[in-house]
């Protein structure tokens, strides 16, 4: 579709989706008319920026206001068939969100974008190695496999080697999975005396984490698994994906536009940024059967490129790289700022690691410290060389910053299925009264 098609698109569905929130959410509504905002006022793309921007905070306080799950419904509770929850909120709850049948032919049609443009087809047998539960993750991606004609082997209530034998034995040639999880997956394998290199597995759709933009995590997936790896990301505020990584893999992910208008925002000043710039990404939604969603703000860093930049002939754009990490991602030890995909980036170059942690600690009472802490289970490996190679690629790639860098013992550092959290900080800071207490 030509650009101008796509915009054209997305302010008739913007003025749709106005309509609909002023006249179904009271909250809404009182948010658009106190900024001046009408449906009828919506007519080009220049009009967006007049919508007040909503963050995660307001969500969850009107989740703590008026709960379970706020005013933020255009339905009422009794026309839900789901109900999920986000995983790994730092905060006083939640974000809970329910799901019409509306939402769910949505969410599984976004996930047929993402599967057919990764060259996944009827023919596949797609294993998802997921615990289903309230976590949103996977469960869009089952029924879009479903939804195209694949045989579908959901892997839920298994242990890894069992996962790892099912797919096999079953013949998978799609899994889906973290990056963390594919990795895991992969050193199961070995211990169980199986090579997925030689198996069946032709594709891994990677979500939940950054690292499946990371080239090195990546390439470190691909060469295990002897499979071509695309990243893809959703949030369960939208209940699907809103990018993929599509065959050609022209190094970043394709935005659904048809379906969303994705902003690239300064976090601080929030004014548009433009292409091959780093900022925040800001989503409206077109699909969500439930709950409005406009200018949400994501706290997701992203770059934004011209689709043009793709073999493939779409001409949605692309986020560069995926998403890069989040705003409140950032670590500051001792001046310098530090990103845990950064970090990642640079652990995943040494193939020899199994896992990893970020410690951040304070020593003396006083001084900051960053340690990384590493497996190295082959007893071939020269480990101190190991370790003083990883600790000045570290910190060149970090103003100098001086980074400990340390071995565990194996099977110690935690594993993760769903979205990992290797950053461990223990840091002390001044309380408002004076008193030392740790960060979480």
């Amino acid at each position: 579709m030509p650009r101008a098609d796509i915009d054209a698109l997305q302010v008739r569905k913007l003025r749709n989706l106005v309509e609909w929130a002023d006249v179904q959410v009271p909250w809404q509504s009182k948010r658009l008319r106190d900024a001046g905002v009408t449906a009828d006022q919506i007519q080009s793309l220049d009009d967006l920026k007049r919508i007040p921007l909503m963050t995660r905070d307001e969500w969850m306080q009107g989740q703590l206001e008026a709960p379970p799950y706020g005013p933020i419904l255009a339905v009422p509770e009794s026309a839900a068939i789901r109900y999920h929850m986000t995983s790994g909120t730092t905060g006083k709850t939640p974000i809970r969100v329910l799901d019409s049948m509306k939402d769910w032919e949505w969410i599984a049609e976004m996930w047929c974008y993402g599967m057919w443009g990764f060259g996944v087809r009827p023919q596949d047998a797609l294993f998802i190695a997921f615990g289903y539960a309230t976590f949103i993750g996977f469960w869009g991606l089952h029924y879009a496999g479903e939804k195209m004609g694949c045989l579908v082997l959901p892997g839920g209530a298994m242990a890894t080697d069992a996962r790892v034998k099912t797919l096999v034995d079953m013949g998978a040639t799609v899994v889906a999975s973290t990056p963390t999880y594919a990795l895991r997956m992969a050193q199961e394998a070995r211990a169980l005396g199986m090579d997925l290199a030689s198996g069946p597995v032709k594709r891994l759709i990677l979500s939940g984490e950054p690292a499946g933009s990371i080239p090195a995590t990546k390439k470190l997936i691909e060469e295990q698994w002897g499979a071509k790896a695309a990243d893809t990301a959703g949030m369960t505020e939208l209940g699907t994906i809103m990018i993929f990584e599509c065959e050609s893999q022209p190094g970043g992910t394709h935005i659904i536009e048809d379906h969303y208008i994705e902003e690239v925002l300064d976090p601080d000043s929030g004014d548009p940024v433009g292409y091959g710039e780093l900022g925040e990404r800001v989503v409206t939604s077109f699909g969500r059967g439930f709950i409005p969603v406009l200018r949400y703000r994501t706290r997701d860093f992203v770059v934004r490129v011209p689709g043009s930049s793709c073999t493939c002939g779409r001409t949605f754009d692309i986020y560069d790289g995926g998403i890069r990490g989040r705003v409140d991602d950032m670590k500051l030890v001792r001046g310098t700022n530090v990103y845990p995909r950064a970090v990642e980036s640079i652990v995943r170059e040494h193939a020899e690691i199994d896992e990893f942690q970020i410690h951040l600690f304070t020593a003396d009472g006083i001084r900051d410290e960053i340690e990384v802490l590493i497996e190295v289970p082959d007893p071939a490996v020269d480990v101190d060389r190991l370790l003083e190679s990883l600790g000045r690629d570290l910190a060149d790639a970090h103003e100098g910053l001086r980074f400990g860098v340390a071995r565990a013992d194996d099977g110690t550092l935690p594993r993760f299925e769903l979205k990992a959290k290797r950053l461990v900080d223990e840091r002390i800071v001044i309380g408002s009264e004076g008193e030392r207490r740790g960060q979480t």
